[in-house]
């Protein structure tokens, strides 16, 4: 389905098709990007395609109370070598994650547009920032939206090994404490998987963000 710029209308998500793409088209405008997220769907494509929005099944998740340290985190975490912040350098952040160069990806699929989007979601106090800080300087970190007891993750990003694990694992547990019951990881990757994400059907997700969100 392609969307029209002045409607907001997203298809039911059960219409995706394998892969999980829904529709095609539409604007980054913030009122579309929370409708989306409301809806179980996230933008993702390439810099030269056009918008593409996604609702997989199944979905990739983690509840919080399964997050995994390994024996090396915690050993890392004792070393106490990284600092832990939020919301100091969104806008960083954003940045960091799209100039990261990942398997399988020819370019960044966090275009201009996309890191222009969600900076005026920041700045409005829905998109927040989690970051790793090593003798002052920024060397990992992620970006995701907040709505409600969810938080729908973005991207990642580490200049330094383990940098982006340990902004994660301090974030969850932070999220925690705010009583946020789901953490939204979209697609399934083995970082995530080895901190205790894991995939669960679409309907379940769709249940968990109308009771969270």
């Amino acid at each position: 389905m392609y969307l029209i710029t002045n409607d907001l209308t997203f298809p039911p998500i059960e219409l995706a098709d394998e892969e999980g793409l829904l529709a095609i088209g539409g604007d980054l405008s913030p009122e579309r990007l929370l409708l989306a997220y409301k809806s179980c769907i996230f933008p993702w494509f390439n810099e030269e395609d056009p918008i593409c929005w996604w609702s997989p099944d199944p979905r990739f998740v983690l509840f919080p109370s399964e997050l995994k340290i390994s024996k090396s985190m915690l050993q890392l975490f004792r070393k106490n070598q990284f600092e832990f912040r939020t919301n100091n350098c969104f806008e960083e952040v954003i940045t960091n994650c799209s100039n990261m160069v990942r398997e399988g990806q020819d370019g960044t699929w966090i275009t201009e547009e996309m890191k222009d989007a969600y900076i005026q979601l920041h700045k409005t106090g829905i998109a927040h920032s989690a970051e790793a800080w090593f003798n002052g300087k920024l060397v990992g970190g992620l970006y995701g939206i907040r709505m409600g007891k969810v938080f729908f993750g973005e991207s990642m990003f580490s200049t330094q090994s383990n940098a982006s694990k340990f902004a994660f694992i301090n974030y969850v547990k932070l999220l925690q404490k705010e009583n946020v019951q789901l953490i939204d990881c979209q697609l399934h990757t083995n970082h995530l998987e080895s901190l205790g994400a894991r995939m669960i059907t679409r309907a379940s997700f769709k249940k968990y963000v109308e009771e969270y969100s």
